[in-house]
This record gives C-alpha cells, structure tokens and sequence, in this order.
C-alpha cells in the first residue's frame, strides 16, 4: 500500500475511531490512546509527504532514511490502530475488560515484531544486534533487580484479576484506600485523608491485602461498628428493641439486608463498672463516606434512646457512697421479705397458711430473674423448686413425638409451675419459657420440707388445690358434670396426698 493511500487510510481511521470512543463515552485511558496515533500521525505525515515529493529533491542517503523513518511510523500506527479498534472499541463494545498492563505489553511486543521485520527487510544484521543486546539486558536486569519485580507483579495483580480498580482495600498497616490505577511499577490508592499512595507491586503481592466489602456473589458493602455506652441499670433487651426498631426506617448509605443489629458486648470493661457496652452493626453501601454514614447511626440512636428515656452513660468516675448500718440493713431486709409476702399470698397454693407459716416459708425464698425466650425449667428434668411468676408471662410447653416443642398454656403473673414435680419428686412434666423479661421467687423443697414437718396436715390443703387446679382443666376439656367433676377431684386429691407423704416420708 503506497503512502498516499495509507495517510487517508490512517486519516479515516483516526476520525472515526475517535468518533465512536466519544459515543461509547469509553474511559480516560482509551482518548490517551488514540492521542498517541495522533501525535504518531503527525511526523509520518510529514515523513511520507516527504517519500512522495521524492521526484523533487532527487536521490540521496537521508531520502533513504526518511523512507525507513516513514515505514516505521506506518507500522507503529497500525500497531496502535489496531489494538485501539480491538480493545477499546471491539472488547468494551462486549464489555470484555483487559487489564491496561497486559494491552500495553501486547502492543510492546508488537512493536518489537514490526522493528525486527523493518531491519530485516533493510537488511540489517540482526546476529551482532542480538549478542550485543543479550549482554546489555544481563546487565540491565541484575541493576533493575527491583524495579523488574514491581512491573511483574503488575502484570500479575491484573492478569489475575486479585485487584481493580475502584476496589476499597486494607493494607498490613491499617491504611485503607481506594485501587485509582495498578501502573507497571506502582499502584495508586487514593485514602480518605484526600492522599495518594503509591505502593510498589512487588510489596502488595508480598503482602496480605483485605478488599473491603468484596464478597462473591453479594453487592459491595462493608460491616460497620458504632459504640455507645448506658448505664447498665437499663436491662439490655430494652437497650438493643429500642435501637432496633429505630434503624429499621432506611438511612442513606446503610444497606437494607442484612439489617442493622445491636449487641451489648460487656457489663462492664476497663473498671468502668457503671454501665454497659454496646455496639451498633450496620453495612456500609458506600465505602467512601464511612465516617458521615456512621455519624448518622449515631443520631438515629441518641434520638431513639432520648425518646425512651433511657441515659447514655456519663462519661466520668461515680462513687457511690452508702450509709450500711445495722438499722438500714434491717430495713431493706424487712421490705424485702414484705414484698416476698405479698407475692406468695396472692398464690393460690398458699392460700391456707397462716402468717407465720408464710414468713417461714419467705425465708428461704430467693428471686430469680429471667431473660427473654429463656428455658426456667426443663420437661424431665429433676424438680428442686417451686417457681412463682411475680412478673412477665411464660409459655407451658410440651415436647412432642417428632421432638419439638409444642406450647399448651400461658401464664401470667401472678401464677405458680412446677409444683407437681416439687411436691411429688416426678420429673419435670413441661418445659416452659419466658416470653418477656420475668420475675419468679424461687421456693426450693427443702423449705417446704421444714413446713411439712411443722405441720403435716398442710400436705391435705396443698393436695386439694392441686387436685383442684388439675381436673378443673380436665373438666373443661372432657365437659364433666358436676357429680363427675367432684368424684374426680376426690380422686387426685387421695392420689397427690399419698404421693406428697411418700415423697416426704411424712405419717398419715
């Protein structure tokens, strides 16, 4: 092809590949491309106006050179013509990306091809070339030792696809940025601080580099954590429903799967025993704003903590003196044990004894508190107390044939389980589980023990509210008379009386 034809062709080809990359709207790196065959362009313009005006300026050895000069541009410019028209029009057109090192080193190899073909056709001798080059790469390599490794592990980092750009990452030393452009030598990651990092390849691939919010098959958010403190007085459940329900309402830049969560990580850390830890789990939809993201976590939970009345922790020391006298001991011990009172008076079981009884009885009653969707007591287990339910609602439930539980009744305070495995010695007949945050007194049987042995004859009275609390369910279910219902009731009483005074070894 004359390099008349060529120029138009090159021409033609320029302008409508700069055309399409502008329709495409391709990336930086595509318009620095094809400003390169411009600017390759121009001196083999000039170099072939020069060949074809040949018949002017007659003959000579500088023609001859300005001849090779023209060839040579011409094979450069089809080199970068066609990489640009393969990989940044034909491959981006199908959305196939090549990483910039590799089409870099492609067309470098395509250049040496073209040279060596030129200097063969001009008949150079290329024996001398390549021994004289061989030891002057020997001594190139071992002097560029470093500089060699950094521009292969480039190569590596995008050949492999470990890295790109626009990822988030974390170096070894905690510094975290943003991938911007994986060059020969280095790689430049942008931080947050509005710097630049330029980190050798060779160190990054000797290094462990965590991608933040890259996960295989999952959009790219990254865990956030936001901590705050309350004093521990406020129990956790109502800590973590409150934060909960108010970072359910969407916020810019935190996903919405997986929910934002809240734990309380520790009572009390660092001597600080005056409240609680907590943390506040969210992720992070746009790694670039972490700290304005978090910020606004932060409001969601001081407005929705205000709104419930419930403190952030002072962030100082709280000494907390008490006068602890005889007097002020005994004070609180007799409200204590009022309140116990009061509560084993409304229980039906204990509705026979007497004042006396009862305080012996209080006394060895301890109050147990019980979280949510905790087990109080177990179907089968041994029986060693007797539990009455001051506060919340529980769940009576049975484990059935295929092994789950099956829920049969609700209890609300104020209410008593547990008694037929206490008073008998049989195993646990149900499970039951605190639906809400409860409070139970916990009677162990050794206490009981004490009473029977006191006074044998409350055996009967317990046996007849028992007996009365069993077939008054059974009634309802079967739909007993009257006649049938009392005729039953006499029956368990007889047989609950005879296993208490077994049990108990306690004498007719």
């Amino acid at each position: 092809m004359t390099h008349s034809v060529w120029l138009i062709v090159v021409g033609g080809a320029i302008v409508v590949a700069a055309t399409l990359l502008r329709f495409l709207r391709n990336s930086g790196h595509s318009r620095v491309r094809l400003r390169r065959s411009v600017i390759l362009f121009v001196p083999y313009a000039a170099a072939a106006a020069l060949v074809l005006s040949q018949p002017s300026f007659g003959g000579g050895a500088w023609l001859d050179g300005i001849r090779v000069l023209a060839d040579l541009l011409a094979l450069l410019l089809a080199v970068n013509l066609s990489a640009l028209i393969v990989f940044d029009l034909v491959l981006m057109t199908l959305r196939l990306r090549v990483p910039d090192i590799l089409h870099d080193l492609i067309v470098a190899a395509a250049y040496i091809v073209v040279m060596v073909w030129l200097m063969h056709r001009t008949g150079v001798n290329l024996a001398s070339i390549v021994a004289t080059s061989a030891v002057a790469t020997a001594v190139i390599g071992l002097s560029l030792q470093s500089t060699l490794g950094s521009v292969i592990g480039g190569l590596a980092l995008q050949v492999d696809d470990s890295l790109n750009e626009g990822d988030w990452i974390e170096l070894e030393n905690g510094k975290q940025g943003q991938v911007k452009k994986v060059r020969w030598r280095h790689t430049v990651i942008e931080t947050r601080d509005w710097d630049t990092l330029l980190v050798p390849n060779n160190q990054l691939l000797s290094q462990t580099i965590k991608i933040l919010g890259k996960r295989h098959g999952q959009p790219v958010q990254h865990r956030m954590w936001v901590y705050f403190h309350v004093d521990f007085r406020t129990p956790p459940a109502d800590v973590i429903r409150v934060v909960g329900k108010a970072l359910n309402a969407p916020l810019p830049g935190v996903a919405s799967e997986p929910k934002p969560n809240t734990v309380c990580l520790d009572l009390a850390r660092d001597h600080k025993e005056s409240y609680a830890l907590y943390a506040t789990r969210y992720w992070l939809t746009d790694l670039a704003k972490d700290d304005p993201t978090s910020s606004l976590v932060r409001e969601r939970i001081f407005a929705a903590l205000k709104r419930a009345e419930i403190p952030l922790a002072i962030p100082a020391a709280t000494l907390f003196v008490s006068n602890d006298d005889l007097e002020r001991t005994k004070r609180k011990q007799r409200e204590a044990l009022s309140r116990i009172l009061r509560a084993l008076a409304e229980v039906e079981l204990f509705r026979t004894l007497s004042e006396e009884e009862l305080e012996q009885l209080a006394g060895a009653v301890r109050v147990a508190p019980f979280a949510a969707g905790e087990v109080v007591t177990r179907q089968g287990a041994k029986a060693n107390w007797l539990y009455v339910l001051t506060e919340g609602s529980v769940d009576v439930c049975v484990t059935s044939s295929s092994g789950r539980l099956q829920k049969v009744n609700s209890l609300n305070a104020p209410a008593f389980f547990g008694e037929m495995a206490l008073m008998t010695g049989a195993p646990r007949e149900a499970t039951v589980v605190a639906v809400d945050d409860i409070e139970c007194l916990r009677v162990d049987r050794s206490a009981f023990r004490r009473l029977l042995e006191t006074r044998p004859e409350i055996a009967r009275e317990v046996a007849a509210v028992l007996a009365e609390r069993k077939i008054e369910l059974e009634a309802v279910k079967e739909h007993l008379d009257a006649a049938a219902r009392s005729k039953r009731v006499e029956g368990e009483r007889h047989r609950i009386l005879s296993a208490v005074q077994d049990f108990f070894a306690l004498k007719d």
